[in-house]
């Protein structure tokens, strides 16, 4: 099969000064992050005292994934209609409104409920975002956009459950109401500060969307697709989920020790992201993206020998820089695919589909591993869903244009 047609990006004397667009999409990712950050840890414990069991706290987790995975395609189609802006700022009202009375609930359907609601808007704005990026990042430095929003999202869940813990005092209800509230005044900056679409953008509108089949007959998107999977499946799903598991079978005082790696792993990531932008526009898409998913299937493979909290240390820090080479190059990936001159709701929606659903199976298989064959079987498998990633993208194309004339490679 061959790849699809590409339409060249057409725009302006490069510059290295990143677009204020984006910039306002920074501002906003941090707010929601934070605002995530202090919800998450509370959200099992609040559960709970509605007297249900472990399995019906994480039934809840697993609707609001579910309803992201579910309703992602509608998102795509909302985005090629209306225009990614207006399915960011629904998306997060919807999430701000559903999240914000969590803290009114007076019984477990109700937190189910809520947090399915939650888990519609949280795709529409998480795809949007996708499209957001892709319009308003300068080809040549697509990396540097993407590592900038992803640093956003990476300090404001390092600074969320600090402030979860400052805020402890109020009690669970709280935390949540000021989530809802943190979340609309993201929805406020981007209503208030990102243009509305002009008339160029409205003409690129009118141009034919990027369907899936045109983007399935791209290497690249194919390669993207396992690639996106394998690294939610690893880094997103496993680790997160797993690892405080792990921790509180093998260490003294468990809790704090995952606390710990989880703090080395997002130590490592913040470090990488901050050369990683760069060298994805330097060095192009598929290096930056074969290195991390062997860096993660290595370092996050071998978590389940680590013996001691050194060990378990180091092997974090090591998993967290792994994966910082992956999401900027995987995002500018995607606008490389698109292009900035039209939309592709329906293939932004189907890479987060892909993302969501390795997120979703992950801990389960990976679990289930753990309690027949033990952590270090578990997370050793996470080697084989690596490879499938660098399988991907052996075979691909590499997205970054080489002709001078269509982009202009940024200095490493």
């Amino acid at each position: 099969m061959t790849d699809a047609l590409h339409t060249a990006d057409t725009a302006p004397e490069p510059t290295s000064t990143i677009p204020r667009e984006i910039w306002i999409m920074v501002a906003a990712a941090f707010v929601i992050a934070i605002g995530y950050g202090l919800i998450a840890p509370l959200l099992p414990q609040f559960i709970v005292s509605f007297d249900v069991s472990m399995a019906a706290a994480g039934f809840v987790v697993s609707a609001f994934a579910a309803s992201r995975l579910l309703f992602a395609p509608a998102s795509g189609a909302l985005v090629n209609r209306i225009g990614s802006r207006r399915v960011y700022i629904t998306g997060l009202f919807v999430v701000a409104v559903a999240t914000g009375a969590v803290a009114l609930a007076q019984e477990y359907l109700h937190i189910l409920i809520l947090r399915t609601i939650a888990g519609i808007g949280s795709t529409m704005f998480t795809v949007s975002a996708m499209g957001l990026i892709v319009k308003h990042s300068p080809p040549h430095i697509r990396g540097r956009c993407s590592a900038l929003y992803a640093t956003a999202f990476l300090l404001g869940n390092i600074a969320g459950p600090l402030l979860g813990a400052a805020l402890a005092f109020l009690g669970f209800r709280w935390p949540f109401l000021i989530y809802g509230i943190g979340v609309a005044l993201a929805a406020l900056i981007v209503w208030v500060l990102m243009p509305a679409e002009d008339a160029a953008t409205q003409q690129a509108q009118a141009l034919p969307a990027m369907t899936l089949r045109e983007a399935w007959a791209d290497t690249a998107f194919r390669a993207s697709l396992m690639s996106g999977f394998a690294h939610s499946w690893i880094n997103l799903g496993v680790r997160v989920s797993v690892l405080p598991l792990f921790a509180a079978a093998v260490f003294h005082n468990g809790a704090a020790t995952s606390g710990i790696a989880l703090a080395a792993f997002a130590a490592g990531n913040a470090v990488v992201l901050q050369f990683s932008g760069r060298w994805a526009d330097a060095l192009g898409r598929k290096p930056l993206i074969i290195s991390g998913l062997l860096g993660s299937g290595i370092f996050v493979g071998v978590l389940g020998f680590a013996d001691n909290v050194a060990s378990l240390l180091v092997i974090s820090v090591l998993a967290g820089a792994a994966s910082g080479l992956i999401n900027p190059a995987q995002q500018a990936t995607l606008a490389d695919i698109v292009g900035s001159q039209r939309s592709g709701g329906q293939v932004l929606s189907g890479f987060q589909m892909a993302g969501d659903l390795g997120q979703i199976l992950g801990p389960i298989v990976i679990g289930f591993l753990a309690d027949t064959y033990g952590f270090g079987v578990a997370f050793g498998s996470s080697a084989l869903i690596a490879l499938l990633g660098i399988l991907g993208w052996l075979w691909a194309r590499e997205p970054l244009a080489k002709d001078p004339a269509k982009v202009q490679r940024a200095p490493l």
